[in-house]
């Protein structure tokens, strides 16, 4: 199955004549909440100023800062903020004072960010060349210390000095960044930038402090020095610590990467490469590897729809490190083998290959070593990364890759989100939660309990039209999070009376697949019922298959044909529109068979549903 985001861009755009520049991120970080160890040295960051440098990727000559509070639970005032070319790359604070320019806020010299808050400054003319050393300057009001929106390995020295001035002689040095975000320049429509989600090997542990030499740097100079890709922005979103699925330092990659990812000024393309914390702290490395994989597909798809490029970088050897062992290693190759044969993935970037030892493939280079840990790379290391990166990768005008992949097991499998079995009168009753580690980032939550008997409202019930195409065995799964013995229950219904059974003993304290339902269909269509039983149980997403095995991770895409209606209502007929109301297909006046579900092969389409009397049950907008 093919996206094609670039098609529908092309179509929502026509007509509209598109600037000749843009907003481009051309320095990054990502933020979390500095650990206590690494809050600002005294005499802290209220009513006192902070010089911090940043070296920049791509130039430009407007430009503008990004702030974060987002993870601090106090307020955090801005006086006054200058940025100024800075003389070296961290190794002092001293700055060309006749570039300096002061930043406003919606017009005022400062600004009060709230807990949880951000806050971006005004365009400003400041011209700014290839790599270029920025010194930010931040004039502090009222502002904890304690609890601090931050990166802290930011490889670089900042400053910090009592009361409000721009003379750091004799500043305290602390080697971490607060409150700043991103830098963004204005540059041409065809400028954009890589966003890379990663581990600390990506936000560089073992590079040299002030010097720049993470792999991501290394990158960044190849692509400026190369013609074709002299205007690609290089964003390190790299955490150390940094988990994909949970745990590990700042928040997981699962939930982050919306912010980290899409959240950045002129991202065309995105590297994934996070997987190691995770492994080396599982207990299952190839479940934990089918679990990142699945999170992968996420972003992917979502990237697709955007009509970004994504290009997956396999994980390095660490045999010889606390975390290998055979099953973690089993993790890695499995996730590995997935990145370089998958068809989801726009590109390949192997790291692996590039570091590993030709006698021990499972091992790291001794040469790359940093501190002999056998995980993390030196700045030898790093060199080799970044140097062994396709740019032909950054030129491509190929199509976006596949949206999903082949899955034999699960191959005629009927995928649905829970939230998209709700409609107007269906569902109403269960509530709708936000969570980056669901399928879809949405969950639906039961709020009333249905012991005995079932609820007779369809606002307590999801409910979904199905095809089975073969007659036999047919097994439900869901994606649950059912927390105590007290909320893991539903009622569930096959073409059968809700309160003829439920499945009970679903509780799990982490998303899991559970089997609701077995029993023998007959081919054709059929009727799905869910109804709450616990208040407190979460579900997320619904597999139909033949197949007895539970899927993992967070499944298969949705199944494109789905159709949602409320108990009693079924479908006489599904006609398929062209976004110009030419139809193309329809099953009206017979049955919907096999040959009659298929749809378009590619492109954005409209899918009608009617029911016997001609109502229209469902219409929307379908990506393939």
């Amino acid at each position: 199955m093919k996206k094609t985001a670039l098609l529908l861009l092309g179509l929502l755009t026509a007509g509209v004549a598109l600037a000749d520049k843009h907003w481009v991120g051309t320095w990054g970080t990502a933020p979390q909440l500095v650990e206590s160890h690494n809050n600002p040295p005294s005499p802290g960051l209220g009513n006192n100023s902070l010089r911090q440098i940043v070296q920049v990727s791509i130039g430009g000559e407007k430009v503008r800062l990004k702030l974060t509070n987002e993870f601090s639970t106090g307020a955090t005032e801005i006086k006054a903020v200058e940025l100024a070319l800075a003389k070296t790359a961290g190794s002092s604070s001293e700055i060309d004072e006749a570039s300096t320019v002061s930043l406003t806020f919606n017009g005022k010299a400062g600004v009060t960010m709230p807990a949880k808050g951000t806050a971006v400054s005004d365009p400003v003319n400041f011209k700014i060349g290839d790599r270029q050393n920025v010194a930010i300057t931040i004039h502090y009001g009222s502002a904890s210390s304690t609890s601090v929106s931050g990166h802290p390995g930011s490889r670089t020295t900042s400053y910090l000095k009592a009361g409000n001035t721009t003379d750091f002689s004799g500043a305290v040095t602390t080697d971490h960044w607060y409150n700043i975000l991103t830098l963004e320049v204005e540059a041409p429509e065809k400028a954009g930038a890589v966003a890379i989600l990663g581990n600390s090997i990506t936000d560089g542990r073992g590079s040299t402090t002030n010097q720049q030499n993470r792999w991501a740097d290394v990158l960044s100079r190849r692509l400026l020095d190369n013609e074709p890709t002299k205007q690609v922005g290089v964003l390190n979103m790299g955490i150390g610590g940094n988990c994909v699925l949970g745990g590990g330092l700042g928040p997981a990659a699962v939930n982050r990467y919306p912010r980290d990812l899409f959240g950045q000024e002129g991202v065309k393309w995105i590297i994934l490469f996070e997987a190691v914390n995770d492994l080396g702290g599982s207990r299952n490395g190839t479940q934990t590897a089918k679990s990142i994989i699945e999170v992968y597909k996420q972003i992917i798809r979502e990237a697709h729809q955007k009509g970004i490029y994504v290009f997956g970088a396999t994980i390095t050897p660490f045999k010889g490190n606390n975390y290998y062992s055979v099953d973690h290693e089993n993790g890695r190759s499995a996730l590995n083998k997935w990145i370089r044969t998958t068809k989801m993935l726009d590109g390949v970037i192997d790291f692996d290959k590039a570091v590993r030892n030709p006698q021990d493939t499972i091992a790291m280079q001794s040469q790359f070593l940093f501190e002999n840990d056998w995980l993390h790379l030196n700045a030898k290391g790093y060199e080799t990364m970044g140097g062994c990166i396709d740019l032909n990768l950054f030129t491509k005008t190929d199509p976006l890759a596949a949206d999903d992949e082949e899955d034999e097991a699960y191959g005629d499998a009927f995928w649905i989100e829970a939230e998209d079995m709700r409609s107007s009168t269906v569902g109403t009753g269960f509530q709708l939660v936000s969570d980056g580690a669901a399928s879809g980032g949405k969950y639906m939550k039961t709020v009333q309990q249905f012991a005995n008997p079932a609820p007779a409202d369809s606002a307590y019930m999801l409910t979904t039209a199905f095809m089975a195409k073969t007659a036999g065995t047919y097994y439900v799964y869901a994606r649950v999070l059912c927390p105590t013995w007290d909320d893991d229950s539903y009622w569930v219904s096959i073409d059968r009376p809700l309160n003829d059974y439920f499945a009970n003993g679903l509780q799990t304290d982490s998303w899991s697949w559970k089997e609701l339902y077995n029993g023998n269909l007959s081919a054709g269509q059929h009727q799905l019922t869910i109804a709450g039983r616990e208040d407190g149980a979460c579900i997320d997403k619904i597999c139909i298959t033949m197949n007895s095995e539970a899927p993992a991770g967070m499944g298969g895409s949705t199944t494109a044909i789905s159709h949602l209606f409320s108990t009693g209502r079924s479908i006489a007929s599904v006609d398929i529109y062209t976004l110009n109301g030419i139809r193309m297909r329809s099953t009206s006046g017979r049955l919907l068979s096999e040959e009659n579900m298929k749809t378009p092969g590619a492109g954005p389409y409209i899918e009608v549903s009617r029911g016997n009397n001609g109502t229209v049950l469902s219409r929307k907008v379908i990506l393939r």
